[in-house]
């Protein structure tokens, strides 16, 4: 995954931009100023802050940084100002001194167009059975333009005025989830206002538009692995209902904070306390005994099967970690886990985590364990990966 040395401050300041725009427009809707949007509050504004464009320019970045610390430092003056009299000329004298010196950044890099479902996101969640409506979706509304992996390259493309972009590289990751819904309802034009792809909303609902977004990030993942060997971008475990013994059904995201490892097909590992394990069922195949908590659902494995790239997902082994990112695969056949099978990792290597890794566990899972614990995803939605 990417790493460089600005990746944590610049992550932090992304996140922050981002959450204090949700925060802002979940108090607009609160006080019933946001109009509902597919289901959701809608964006009041044609431009929102971005964090994209800083990720290309650092310097500008840096000036939204100290600008954000002196806006900072010039409320608490003006605070200082209205509660300590005997210094208010000198409080409140710093507070414009601060904002002429700040280094504004340019209004054209920070601020970009933005759509009504900006800030929204999915009420369902990444699931697997979106996961599987979307695919057919898919093959009814987009792989004519987009082809069949997602990469552009449909039989329509080279018909458009626009090439259609690579489905399968980093751009899910990078755009917000709610701009990429009002594009799949609405379509999206070029810069001189004329249409590069329609808009579906006519064919499809909110609902829909969703299951085509969980289908095209599992297709860029498995897409990613097929080329690169590794999950360049995040990808979380679908959601999936999971049966234990005689107990109710369970959604898999209930044992979020805990590892699970998923086991595709009859071979049924022995329990682990490290981990959850649940077996996957293959469509018309029947569980063993063994296992104590089983998914038996066919979008389920057509799921799995997408993310990892194959299809041929029986005896393949899946990890998640406490945070629900899909961390590891194990191949089928192979005895044992090593380090090559993190597939979503961390490139950066600091002193403290090269002291860590040489004291790893001798045994292959704890020694990926203690890996996957040691440098965790730190995913911002448009900023940098770990």
């Amino acid at each position: 995954m990417n790493s460089t040395p600005e990746a944590d401050w610049l992550n932090l300041l992304i996140g922050l931009l981002q959450g204090a725009q949700l925060q802002l427009l979940r108090v607009l809707d609160a006080l019933g100023l946001a109009q509902q949007v597919h289901g959701q509050p809608a964006w009041p504004w044609a431009r929102r802050l971005s964090g994209e464009n800083l990720l290309i320019d650092l310097g500008q970045a840096r000036s939204l940084a100290w600008t954000l610390a002196c806006m900072a430092v010039a409320l608490l003056a003006l605070l200082v100002g209205l509660f300590w009299r005997r210094r208010r000329f000198y409080a409140l004298a710093l507070a414009p001194m601060l904002l002429i010196a700040a280094p504004w950044p340019d209004a054209h890099v920070v601020l970009v167009p933005a759509t009504p479902t900006s800030f929204q996101s999915s009420p369902t969640g990444f699931t697997a059975a979106s996961i599987a409506k979307g695919r057919v979706l898919y093959a009814q509304n987009c792989v004519a333009c987009h082809g069949a992996d997602g990469k552009g390259e449909g039989p329509l493309a080279v018909s458009l005025a626009v090439w259609p972009p690579n489905l399968s590289g980093p751009l899910l990751w990078r755009r917000a989830d709610g701009d990429l819904l009002w594009r799949i309802l609405h379509g999206t034009r070029d810069a001189q206002r004329q249409p590069t792809m329609p808009g579906f909303a006519e064919r499809l609902d909110e609902a829909d538009a969703w299951a085509l977004i969980d289908y095209m990030k599992a297709q860029g993942a498995g897409q990613s692995l097929r080329a690169l060997g590794n999950w360049p971008q995040p990808i979380g475990l679908p959601d999936m209902a999971v049966r234990c013994g005689a107990q109710p059904p369970r959604w898999l995201a209930s044992w979020r904070g805990q590892r699970v490892r998923v086991v595709a097909g009859d071979a049924a590992p022995a329990e682990d306390p490290r981990l959850v394990t649940v077996q996957l069922i293959q469509p018309s195949g029947a569980a063993l005994a063994a296992a104590d908590c089983v998914a038996d659902s066919p979008a389920a494995w057509e799921a799995l099967a997408l993310i990892a790239g194959t299809d041929r997902l029986a005896g393949t082994q899946l990890i998640a970690d406490r945070d629900g990112w899909l961390r590891a695969r194990g191949e089928p056949g192979k005895a044992g886990w090593s380090d090559d099978d993190l597939l979503c990792r961390s490139e950066r290597t600091t002193p403290a985590a090269s002291a860590k890794n040489a004291a790893l566990p001798a045994d292959g899972l704890g020694a990926l364990i203690a890996r996957m614990d040691a440098e965790p995803v730190r995913f911002v939605k448009g900023g940098f990966i770990h």
